[in-house]
């Protein structure tokens, strides 16, 4: 699968331009979904130099993207002022409608192929019955 990361505010908290610090489990996860032989790409509103840093700050984790705001590590980019848009089956944004789950939640629903609903469900119905056991004790 092909998974576009955002940066700011998905692997780490919002300090742009600043980077700021690691958001818990990110780069543990992305690095797990990269050994499962995910494609990842990082997809950030970041260009030139900032775009460097970011991508060096993962580098040091050990975090390698396979491309940074591109399709591909070849691809040539037009530089009208404007992003076009990505070719991936899997955005993961802070700025999804209802904001990002935690990273544990991310890589459940990539592993398990199920939605943020599924996952939601699930644990309701967990919740529920262990308020039913509780009662009966």
């Amino acid at each position: 699968m092909i998974i576009a990361v955002d940066f700011d505010g998905t692997i780490v908290e919002h300090k742009y331009p600043a980077i700021g610090k690691e958001i818990p489990f990110a780069i543990e996860t992305l690095k797990k979904l990269q050994q499962e032989r995910h494609f990842l790409i990082l997809w950030s509103v970041r260009e030139g130099r900032l775009l460097e840093e970011a991508v060096e700050f993962c580098r040091q984790r050990g975090l390698e993207f396979y491309a940074a705001n591109k399709d591909y590590p070849e691809e040539e980019r037009d530089h009208q002022g404007f992003s076009r848009k990505l070719k991936a089956d899997l955005f993961i944004d802070d700025r999804n409608v209802g904001g990002i789950p935690d990273w544990g939640i991310i890589y459940e629903m990539i592993k398990e192929k199920k939605t943020f609903a599924d996952i939601y469900s699930q644990q309701r119905e967990e919740n529920s019955s262990q308020k039913k056991k509780m009662q009966h004790m």
